[in-house]
């Protein structure tokens, strides 16, 4: 499993990295929170989930935490000295996945993370098992490839189809440009004006250009149509 500590504590990145390596952890380092978003956004990312401390030299780890909300649905738990209920209320509210006060027995700690692995490992299979995805009038049938809007088949490419399953799988959160050309693509990186303009083709062919929404310098993501 691929952890992204976000921590700027020397000793505590030391202790910590050495437990966790000892556990099968991938841990990467992160000590700012402009670093933390930097790697996420990386082309090689593949952060199974997040440890985030609140004190950051740059950013405050709510806002840390906000912005990683935004840009992927990666898990976080948020590792802080902040005890207070009113502090974890808001972490919790913000999109963390659990909460850990300092000091810690890294026991709990690891019993925590295995914990949220494997919520999250539930929520995948679940996804995976859905055949049918409904966007409002739009409705994406998985197994068959095939597209209807208004109970009319709208033919799109395989490259499109793809694409909108994608971002349909997870609505109301971004994929991030990278991730898009990874699991569509199987490329690194962006060539030319690819994305934009499949982005372009699927909404002048599902006739809703509102339902996929551009977040500028960071990716896309679908919004659901009311009702």
């Amino acid at each position: 499993m691929r952890l992204l500590l976000v921590e700027d504590d020397s000793h505590h990145i030391a202790t910590l990295s050495a437990v966790l390596a000892r556990h099968g952890f991938r841990v990467t380092n992160a000590r700012s929170g402009g670093a933390a978003l930097d790697a996420l956004a990386s082309r090689d990312a593949g952060f199974d989930l997040v440890l985030l401390d609140l004190e950051l030299p740059d950013m405050d780890g709510y806002e840390v935490c906000g912005e990683i909300r935004k840009r992927t649905d990666t898990p976080i738990i948020m590792v802080t000295a902040r005890g207070d209920v009113r502090s974890m209320i808001h972490g919790l509210n913000l999109g963390a996945a659990d909460y850990v006060v300092k000091p810690y027995d890294t026991g709990e700690l690891l019993a925590r993370i295995h914990a949220v692995s494997r919520r999250t490992v539930a929520k995948d299979a679940a996804e995976r098992v859905r055949t049918v995805l409904y966007l409002g009038p739009v409705i994406i049938d998985l197994p068959t490839r095939q597209v209807s809007v208004d109970h009319s088949f709208v033919h799109l490419t395989p490259k499109e189809f793809d694409l909108l399953a994608l971002l349909a799988r997870r609505p109301g959160v971004v994929i991030t440009r990278e991730q898009i050309m990874g699991e569509v693509w199987r490329t690194g990186g962006e060539s030319g004006n690819t994305l934009g303009t499949h982005i372009a083709s699927l909404r002048a062919k599902l006739r809703m250009p509102a339902l996929i929404e551009t977040v500028h310098g960071v990716g896309y993501r679908v919004v659901a149509p009311a009702g």
